[in-house]
């Protein structure tokens, strides 16, 4: 059986917090808002996944509440990969585009692959993850938000 997921992010950039993407501090004057680290890459990632494997979404998994107050988004990872693989699912391949007018993603992208292949249990071939910009276009194109999306192939 093969289970295709969609998952979409988008956090506001503000001072005083550090910027993390795809399990990586990207040097940046502001980061992402958010509960946890605002991680939104794995964010999107996770919900691809958690609605591939018709799971839900990762506000209903994990609420913001103080046990998720600050949490890396990789631990949320490889809890939703334990899950997902203690009911018979296996991650195919995963595709991720970040929406970011900066700072540039690109020097960062296959650091970023790295750490994650090894979480979804996939070759560097099987994930895919781009950085885009929105040509200055609403908040994302103004500097003020990043957005993120993802798809997720499941087979079990």
């Amino acid at each position: 059986m093969l289970r295709i997921g969609l998952g979409y992010d988008i956090h506001p950039l503000v001072e005083g917090r550090r910027l993390i993407l795809g399990g990586l501090e990207i040097p940046s004057p502001r980061g992402l808002a958010g509960h946890s680290d605002g991680d939104g890459l794995i964010h999107a990632v996770i919900d691809a996944l958690l609605g591939a494997a018709g799971e839900g979404d990762i506000g209903r998994l994990f609420p913001a509440d103080p046990r998720t107050k600050g949490i890396s988004s990789l631990a949320l990872l490889r809890d939703v990969m334990d899950m997902l693989r203690g009911r018979g699912w296996r991650v195919v391949n995963v595709d991720a585009v970040v929406v970011a007018e900066e700072p540039r993603l690109a020097p960062y992208v296959e650091a970023m692959k790295k750490k994650l292949c090894s979480l979804l249990g996939v070759d560097e071939a099987s994930l895919g993850i781009k950085g885009k910009t929105n040509e200055g276009l609403d908040a994302v194109g103004r500097g003020e938000a990043i957005a993120c999306w993802a798809v997720a192939l499941l087979e079990r």
